[in-house]
């Protein structure tokens, strides 16, 4: 009792040392407000262009004479590489100059931007941003191993299960805002990649269908988390090769954003097993970067391309879609009467694909999830996408330099979309167009897939994230 009344009389500030007590306690508070503060600040200061300023841009590295005037690009050497593959086309790789298409009246302003939209990298070197390819050396010399001697074990299933629709490719020509899903398991199945001795599987292919099962009545929605569980404690107990390593050589794909929980109930397959998923975004707690890859979400279009050398190019920037993010609301609201930036929200009263021929820049824009078709939309039409979706684990970004042909815009930077777009000289628009233009092949699916096709760069993603040890399988005890 005698020293619960001198801890008290201490705090209540009674005693001698009172003043430095209290002082004391003031200042802890007044030390976490700044800190805090200053955690704010830097966190804008590097996510937002509010404060940003650039060193002045030498034009040199873009591969034209002068910021002014009408330069022209330097020609750049066509460079082919022969390479030979195991049982598919045999095409060499070549890094082909697209052409170049018409931008229409006024294409942008003569005068020198304030500030340089391509800044120096992180350590004051300024990047090469005609390169599409981080290492393109290293890719051609990847991709050709990778078809030489990758190989997937997919865990079989008859016709006649009761799953069949669920566990088996669908039999006709995949289509919708999902489809990406669908052609991979369908393109995989009948390529060389597929092997029946799982001794040499490289990865071993988990293939039930997210969006499948969620249109199966027998499982809907509310289903999808038991069914993975189940079929993972059934092929666990059949075969030993997901104990093994703890599913750590399994994948699976899925381009529904509801497969961004189906692992809710095996958390086995959500920590360990390779995801490659639409809705990649580092910020769901269920995504492990570089152990995870982002499937892009394609809309599939077969036939020859769009002709691009007819397109009138009058838009600044075009986005066409629903309400249903507060991004998209934001863009809404700063936008949606310019003359300029054309934000249209509801049915289009003219065709979408004239908008993207129509468009300089065409607006990927965060919805319910990170991802939409909208950047392959925006590659197919010759249109510059803009990306603006914190957080985006893009497409191929192990391959893909995005700053070469793309834009990224923080969500809090709406408000500045215009200035940011505007800073664009001409020459620097079109070394945007023409490296878009590059990557096109690698957004676009094909039953009979093609050299570097959207299905050959998922592959190449999995086979970076293959294991080069393989544990003997008598090393394990096979469950009871």
């Amino acid at each position: 009792m005698a020293r619960s009344s001198l801890l008290l009389y201490y705090f209540s500030g009674s005693g001698s040392g009172s003043g430095s007590f209290r002082s004391f306690f003031f200042f802890i508070p007044t030390t976490l407000a700044l800190t805090t503060s200053l955690f704010i600040l830097v966190y804008i200061s590097t996510t937002s262009n509010l404060f940003t300023h650039y060193h002045p841009l030498d034009s040199s590295f873009l591969g034209f004479n002068s910021p002014f005037g009408s330069s022209t690009f330097s020609p750049r050497t066509r460079q082919t590489v022969s390479i030979s593959f195991h049982n598919h086309s045999k095409t060499p790789f070549q890094f082909q100059e697209p052409q170049i298409v018409h931008l229409g009246e006024g294409g942008f302003g003569s005068q020198r931007p304030l500030e340089p939209p391509f800044p120096p990298d992180g350590h004051g070197n300024y990047v090469n941003y005609n390169e599409v390819y981080h290492d393109r050396d290293i890719f051609v010399e990847d991709y050709n191993e990778m078809n030489r001697s990758f190989k997937i074990y997919v865990y079989p299933h008859r016709r006649n299960d009761p799953f069949a629709n669920v566990l088996l490719p669908v039999g006709s020509e995949p289509g919708g805002n999902y489809a990406s899903e669908s052609y991979f398991k369908k393109v995989l199945m009948s390529s060389h990649f597929i092997t029946k001795d799982p001794t040499k599987a490289d990865l071993f292919f988990l293939p039930f269908s997210i969006a499948r099962l969620r249109h199966d009545p027998r499982i809907g929605v509310g289903g999808i988390q038991d069914f993975i569980k189940d079929y993972i404690l059934n092929i666990s107990q059949k075969y030993p090769y997901w104990n093994r390593t703890g599913g750590a050589d399994h994948f699976y794909v899925a381009c529904h954003s509801i497969g961004r929980s189906a692992m809710d109930k095996a958390n086995e397959v959500k920590f360990n097993a390779i995801q490659i998923v639409c809705s990649s975004s580092y910020f769901q707690p269920g995504y492990i970067a570089h152990k995870d890859a982002c499937l892009p979400q394609i809309w599939p279009r077969q036939g020859v391309l769009p002709n691009l050398s007819s397109s009138n190019r009058k838009k600044l920037a075009f986005f066409a879609g629903k309400i249903n993010s507060p991004v998209r609301e934001k863009l809404l609201q700063v936008w949606k009467n310019d003359t300029e930036i054309f934000a249209h929200f509801g049915r289009l009263t003219t065709p979408y694909a004239d908008e993207l021929l129509g468009s300089k820049f065409c607006l990927h824009v965060k919805g319910f999830e990170v991802n939409t078709a909208r950047i392959a939309d925006s590659l197919y039409y010759g249109c510059v996408p803009v990306i603006i979706a914190n957080y985006y684990d893009l497409p191929f970004a192990d391959i893909l330099n995005w700053k070469s042909f793309s834009i990224n815009v923080a969500t809090l930077d709406i408000p500045l979309l215009k200035k940011i777009l505007k800073r664009f000289s001409f020459e620097e628009y079109l070394t945007l167009q023409r490296n878009a233009l590059k990557v096109r092949k690698h957004f676009q699916w094909h039953l009979s897939p093609v050299d570097y096709d959207a299905f050959y760069m998922v592959m190449y993603e999995l086979w970076l994230r293959r294991s080069s040890v393989r544990l003997p399988l008598n090393a394990f005890v096979h469950p009871n």
